[in-house]
C-alpha cells in the first residue's frame, strides 16, 4: 500500500494531465458539433472495422461446418440432377419418370460428411481411410457414397478414423440391380482399371441394353436402393454359360475423390430385420 502511494505522489502530474486532457476533449466534442459529427463518423469507422474483423475471424474458423453441410448438399442435388436428367431423357412417361429421385431418397437417412484421409487404386485390395471415427457415430458396415454415386462400406472404425473397403477391393461384393428392371447381381472388381467393375450373375432371361444404369439393390443392410454404381459398357456370358456379366463403367472418380458422406443405417438394418421376421413366420411349422 505504501508503494502504491508512493507511486501515486510521485507521478501525480502525468494523471492530472491525463484527466484534463480526457475532460477538454469530451467538452470539445460534445459541444461543439463539427468535432462532434468528427468524432461520430471516426468511430464508426474504426468499430465497423473491428466488426468487419471480428466477422472474418468467426467465419474462418467455421468454415470446416460450411463445409461438412456443403458436402451434404451436394450430395443432394447430385442424385437430384441425376434424377432429372433421366426424366428429361425418357421418351415414354412410364413409371421411371415418376421414380423416387435418390436426393429423396437419401433424405431418409442422416449422412455423416467425411473427408478422404489417404485413398490408393493402384492395388489388388486398395483402401480408403476417412476422417470420421466411432465419436462422430461411424460404425462398422455403414455404407459410404459420393456426390456420384456408391464409395464402399466401412470396414474398421476407431474413434476418430474409420477404414473403407471401396469398390476397387477384391474383397468388395455389392449387391445392385438394372435401373427400372429389378434384375439384380453383384458388383464385383477384377485389379486393373480402376474406371471398370463387372457385376456377375445377371440371369439369361433379363432384358436390358448398353448404358443401362446399375444402381444398388436395397437387398442388402448396407445401402438403400438406387443409389448409383455406373452403366453397362458390354455383355459377357457367364464362366458356366447360365447368366450374364456386364462390364461396368463406374460412376464414381476414385482418383479424384475427396469428400464422401457415410450412411447411418439403422433405418435399412430395421427393415430388413422385420422382412426377414415376416419370412420367419409364415414359414410352416414342422410336426
Amino acid at each position: 500500500m505504501h508503494n502504491l502511494i508512493e507511486f501515486l505522489a510521485k507521478y501525480n502530474h502525468w494523471f492530472v494531465f491525463i484527466l484534463l486532457e480526457v475532460i477538454s476533449f469530451v467538452l470539445l466534442f460534445q459541444y461543439n458539433s463539427y468535432q462532434g459529427s468528427v468524432w461520430f463518423s471516426s468511430a464508426n469507422v474504426v468499430s465497423g472495422k473491428i466488426y468487419e474483423w471480428n466477422s472474418e475471424i468467426e467465419a474462418f474458423f467455421s468454415l470446416s461446418q460450411v463445409n461438412e453441410k456443403l458436402v451434404l448438399r451436394n450430395v443432394y442435388l447430385e442424385q437430384q440432377v441425376r434424377a432429372l436428367s433421366d426424366s428429361l431423357t425418357s421418351k415414354t412417361q412410364d413409371s421411371s419418370y415418376l421414380r423416387k429421385s435418390q436426393m429423396v431418397l437419401l433424405q431418409n437417412y442422416r449422412l455423416i460428411s467425411a473427408k478422404v484421409v489417404s485413398n490408393s487404386i493402384t492395388k489388388a485390395d486398395n483402401f480408403i481411410t476417412l476422417d470420421k471415427g466411432s465419436a462422430d457415430g461411424v460404425k462398422k458396415d455403414m455404407g459410404v457414397i459420393s456426390g456420384t454415386g456408391v464409395v464402399g462400406i466401412v470396414y474398421l472404425v476407431s474413434t476418430h478414423y474409420s477404414i473403407v473397403i471401396p469398390v476397387l477391393n477384391t474383397k468388395s461384393n455389392i449387391s445392385c440391380c438394372i435401373q427400372g428392371r429389378d434384375y439384380f447381381g453383384y458388383l464385383h472388381w477384377t485389379g486393373g482399371n480402376s474406371k471398370m467393375a463387372y457385376v456377375d450373375d445377371i440371369p439369361r432371361h433379363a432384358h436390358f441394353k448398353l448404358y443401362d444404369k446399375i444402381v444398388t439393390s436395397g437387398y442388402s443392410s448396407v445401402f438403400p436402393s438406387g443409389v448409383l454404381v455406373g452403366k453397362i459398357m458390354h455383355v459377357y456370358n457367364s464362366s458356366d454359360g447360365l447368366s450374364y456379366r456386364l462390364k461396368i463403367e463406374l460412376s464414381t472418380d476414385f482418383g479424384n475423390l475427396r469428400d464422401v458422406c457415410i450412411i447411418d443405417n439403422s433405418l435399412i438394418q430395421e427393415r430388413i430385420e422385420l422382412f426377414h421376421a415376416a419370412q420367419d413366420s409364415i414359414k410352416p411349422k414342422e410336426e
